[in-house]
C-alpha cells in the first residue's frame, strides 16, 4: 500500500487524468449503447413462469397491462359527446409511432365489458410495439389527457405508462452530497479537505453507475440497480475517504510532510478501507448463491460500485491530497502548527465522558438498548413480501388515478387479474377447459372469470380471473394458493388438463417463496463468513458471536421500521411515499448483504482498538473504555454522513429506492448509535475477560491476519516522531472527529 500511495502521489496528474478518462469513456459508451434494464421476476421452473411461457407461445403479444381510463362525474361514458371525444382521442393515440393497437369500449365484441356497471367508467387496452420509453409514454399520456375537462377525467396506467412518471434529474443524490459536504466541513474545518471525499465518491460512483448501464447489455440488471449502487457507493465512498483524510490530517498536525502523511494514511487506514470494502463486496456477492438471475445483476452492479469507491480511495484520493498540500488543514490549524509546532492529541470531550458513563451503568444501558431494538423489531413478524402495485403510488400520479378509477368502477381485482393457462392436447382437453369458468365463478374470492379462449392452433387455452381483492392483497395471494391447491385439481380431475396460474400476483408470490426458501442459507452463509473473519482478526469466540447477534438485531429492527412505514403506512403518505403495500421480495436479501458489510466496518473499527488495548494491558474494563472513547466519534461522524445520504434517496420518487434508503438509514443509525456505542460495550463490560476467550487448541491452529500493519519507522525525518499505530481508530479518533 505504501508503494501504491507513493506512486499515486508522484504521478498525481496522471492518476487524476486516468480516472477522468475512465469516467468520460464509460459515459460515452453508455450514451451510445443506451439503457437495457430488465425487471424480470420470473424464476424458471415456477408455476407462474410455466404459465407465462405457455401464454407467450400460444398467444404471442398478449399480456400488456397498459390502459387508458376515463370517468364521468355526471352522465355516462355512453353519452354521445363523451363517446365522440374519447373515440377521437383513442384514434390519435393509435396513430402515434410505437403504438401497436388500442382496443376501446365502443367497438368490438367485448367492448361492453370495458364499461363499468354504473356506466361512469370505461377503459381502453393499450399495446405498445415494444418498450415505449419515456418520450413515447409521455406523448401517449399528453394526447389522452387532452380530452379531459370539468366533467371528464382521463388517466393512464400500466407498466409502460409508469415510465413517463419516473423522475428525471438527480435531486436525491445532490441533496445527499450537499448534506455530506456540510458534515465534512464541520468535521475538518477545511473546505479543500471536505471536498476531497465528495470528489472521489462522485468520480467512482459515476463511473460505476454508467458501467452498470453497460452491464445491462450482457446480463439481467434491474432498473433500480444504478440508483441502489449510487446510494451504497456515495455512503461508503464518502466514509472511506473520510477515514483516510482524517488520518492524513493527523499526520500533518504531527509535523509530517504532506507526502509522508498521505503515504502513511493510505498504508495504514487505507488497508483497513480495503478490508472493509472487501467485506461489503463479499456480502453482496453472497446473493449469487441464491441463483436468481434478477438478483445476480444487482449483486454484481453493487459490488462494482464498492470496488471502484475503494480503488478511488487508495489511488485518486492520495493524488488529490498531494494537489491540495497542507490545505488539508484549516487556516487556524496551519497557523497554530506554524506558531507552536506539533502537540500531542488526547481523546477528550463527550466521547470520553460517554465511555465512562457506559462503564458505570452497563446493565441499565444494555437493557435499554436491547429494549429499543426488540420494540423496533416487532413489526417484522407481520412482514408480507410481495410487489406493491400502482395503487401505492402518490395520489397525483396518473397511474394511481387510473388504478383508483378502475378499482371503483370494476372492483379492485381488475387491476391485476390472474391468468390461467393450459396446454391442450385433444378435443377432450379443450372441452374440459371450456367448462372451467363456470366452476371458477363460484369460487370464494373470484369476482369474475372470462370465457375460455383457445388459440387458433387449438393447443393452448387461457382464462382471465378477476379477484375480489387488489393484486397486492394477502387475500389475492390466498386465492392463488386455493386455485392451485384445491379448486383447479378438483375441477380437472380425470381430464389430464394441467392448468397453470400466472399473472402479477402469482409471479410475485412465486418469487417471494423462492426468496424465503433460500433466505436461511443466504443469511447463514453471510453471517458465518463474518464470524470467521472476526475470529481470525480478533482471536476470540465471543466477539464473532456478539457481532452475529448484533447484525441480526440491526436487520430485524430496520425491517421493523420498513414494515411500519411501507406495509402499515405509518408516515408514508406524509413523506410522499404513497399508500401502504407489501415489501419487495428481494429487499431482505439486498439489505442483509449491505448491512452485513456496513456492520462489519463499524465492528472492526470499534473492536480492533479494544483488542489492541487488551493485548497491551489484559484489562478488559480499560480496553472497552479506551476503545469506545477513541472510536465513537469516528463511527458517529461516518454514520451521520451515511444516514444523510441514505435518507436523501427518499426523495427519488421510486418506492423501491425509498425502501432501501429508509431501511439502510435506520439500520446504520441503530448500528452506530445503539449497538456499537451502547449495547456492544455494555455487554463487553458485563462479560469481562470472557470476551477474549479462545481455546488453546484453536489458537494454535488459526492463521494470523492483520487488518492494518504498524506504521513504517523509516520515513523521512519529521519534527516530532509519531507513535507506531496499529489500528485505524487511535489515529482517527485523535483528529477530533
Amino acid at each position: 500500500m505504501t508503494s501504491l500511495a507513493r506512486w499515486c502521489l508522484r504521478r498525481r496528474s496522471a492518476v487524476i487524468v486516468l480516472w477522468l478518462v475512465a469516467l468520460a469513456g464509460t459515459a460515452a459508451a453508455a450514451l451510445l449503447s443506451g439503457p437495457a434494464y430488465s425487471n424480470d421476476y420470473a424464476v424458471p421452473g415456477t408455476e407462474a413462469a410455466r404459465a407465462s411461457a405457455l401464454l407467450d407461445a400460444g398467444f404471442p403479444g398478449q399480456g400488456g397491462d397498459d390502459t387508458i381510463v376515463w370517468h364521468t362525474g355526471s352522465g355516462t361514458v355512453r353519452a354521445a359527446a363523451v363517446e365522440q371525444r374519447m373515440t377521437g382521442v383513442l384514434h390519435e393515440v393509435a396513430a402515434l409511432p410505437g403504438v401497436e393497437a388500442v382496443s376501446g369500449p365502443y367497438s368490438g365484441p367485448d367492448g361492453a365489458t370495458r364499461i363499468s356497471p354504473d356506466g361512469h367508467t370505461a377503459y381502453a387496452s393499450l399495446t405498445f410495439a415494444g418498450d415505449p420509453g419515456k418520450e413515447l409514454a409521455r406523448k401517449v399520456v399528453d394526447t389522452a389527457r387532452s380530452a379531459a375537462d370539468g366533467n371528464l377525467q382521463v388517466a393512464l396506467g400500466g407498466t409502460g405508462i409508469a415510465g413517463a412518471e419516473s423522475k428525471g434529474g438527480h435531486l436525491s443524490e445532490l441533496i445527499g452530497i450537499a448534506v455530506a459536504a456540510v458534515v465534512l466541513f464541520v468535521v475538518f474545518g477545511s473546505l479543500a479537505a471536505s471536498l476531497l471525499p465528495i470528489a472521489t465518491a462522485l468520480v467512482s460512483v459515476g463511473t460505476a453507475a454508467l458501467g452498470t448501464q453497460l452491464l445491462g447489455h450482457v446480463m439481467n440488471v434491474a432498473d433500480f440497480a444504478p440508483m441502489l449502487g449510487t446510494l451504497i457507493g456515495l455512503g461508503v465512498g464518502i466514509d472511506y475517504a473520510l477515514f483516510i483524510v482524517t488520518r492524513h490530517r493527523k499526520g500533518l498536525r504531527a509535523g509530517l510532510p504532506v507526502a509522508v502523511a498521505a503515504e502513511r494514511a493510505v498504508a495504514t487506514t487505507g488497508r483497513a478501507v480495503v478490508f472493509a470494502g472487501g467485506t461489503v463486496c463479499v456480502a453482496l456477492l453472497g446473493m449469487l448463491i441464491l441463483r436468481l438471475s434478477f438478483l445476480n445483476g444487482v449483486a454484481i452492479a453493487a459490488s462494482l460500485t464498492v470496488v471502484l469507491t475503494v480503488a478511488a480511495s487508495v489511488t485518486l484520493l492520495p493524488a488529490l491530497l498531494g494537489v491540495i498540500g497542507d490545505r488539508a488543514l484549516g487556516r487556524r490549524e496551519r497557523r497554530r502548527l506554524a506558531a507552536g509546532g506539533p502537540r500531542p492529541e488526547q481523546p477528550t470531550g463527550p466521547a470520553a465522558r460517554w465511555s465512562a458513563f457506559v462503564e458505570r451503568h452497563p446493565k441499565l444501558l444494555g437493557g435499554v438498548a436491547a429494549a429499543v431494538m426488540i420494540v423496533l423489531a416487532l413489526p417484522t413478524f407481520s412482514l408480507h413480501l410481495g410487489t406493491s402495485d400502482q395503487g401505492t403510488g402518490p395520489a397525483t400520479a396518473t397511474t394511481r388515478q387510473a388504478y383508483d378509477m378502475l378499482g371503483r368502477g370494476f372492483g379492485p381485482g381488475v387491476n391485476g387479474p390472474l391468468t390461467l393457462v393450459a396446454g391442450l392436447d385433444s378435443a377432450a382437453d379443450r372441452l374440459a377447459f371450456t367448462k372451467l369458468p363456470e366452476a371458477l365463478r363460484h369460487t370464494e374470492g373470484v369476482a369474475a372469470a372470462s370465457p375460455a379462449e383457445v388459440n387458433t392452433s387449438g393447443d393452448t387455452g387461457v382464462i382471465s380471473v378477476v379477484p375480489t381483492t387488489s393484486p397486492q392483497s394477502r387475500a389475492t395471494s390466498d386465492l392463488v394458493d386455493r386455485l392451485r391447491g384445491t379448486v383447479l385439481p378438483k375441477a380437472t380431475a380425470g381430464t389430464g388438463v394441467d392448468v397453470h396460474v400466472g399473472g402479477m400476483t402469482a409471479s410475485y408470490d412465486d418469487f417471494a417463496a423462492i426468496i424465503l426458501g433460500k433466505l436461511p442459507l443466504f443469511v447463514g452463509t453471510v453471517v458465518g463468513l463474518g464470524c470467521v473473519l472476526l475470529l481470525l482478526a480478533f482471536r476470540s469466540i465471543g466477539i464473532p458471536l456478539k457481532a452475529a447477534v448484533m447484525n441480526i438485531a440491526a436487520v430485524a429492527s430496520s425491517f421493523g421500521v420498513v414494515v411500519a412505514m411501507f406495509q402499515w403506512g405509518w408516515g408514508a403518505g406524509f413523506l410522499g411515499l404513497g399508500g401502504a403495500g407489501p415489501i419487495e421480495p428481494f429487499l431482505p436479501v439486498v439489505m442483509v448483504s449491505v448491512l452485513f458489510g456496513l456492520s462489519m466496518d463499524y465492528q472492526v473499527f470499534l473492536v480492533s482498538r479494544m483488542y489492541e488495548e487488551w493485548l497491551a494491558t489484559r484489562d478488559n474494563t480499560r480496553a472497552v473504555r479506551v476503545g469506545l472513547a477513541e472510536t465513537s466519534r469516528v463511527i458517529n461522524s461516518a454514520a451521520v454522513i451515511m444516514i444523510s445520504v441514505f435518507l436523501a434517496f427518499v426523495l427519488s420518487g421510486d418506492r423501491v429506492i425509498a425502501m432501501f434508503g429508509i431501511g439502510l438509514a435506520a439500520a446504520v443509525a441503530l448500528d452506530a448509535f445503539v449497538l456499537r456505542t451502547l449495547l456492544v460495550p455494555a455487554l463487553m463490560h458485563m462479560l469481562g475477560g470472557a470476551n477474549w476467550w479462545l481455546p488453546a487448541w484453536l489458537e494454535r491452529r488459526l492463521p494470523r491476519i492483520s487488518i492494518e500493519p504498524p506504521e513504517p519507522l523509516d520515513a523521512e525525518p519529521e519534527p516530532l516522531p509519531e507513535p507506531v499505530a496499529v489500528s485505524p481508530q487511535r489515529s482517527l479518533a485523535g483528529a477530533g472527529v
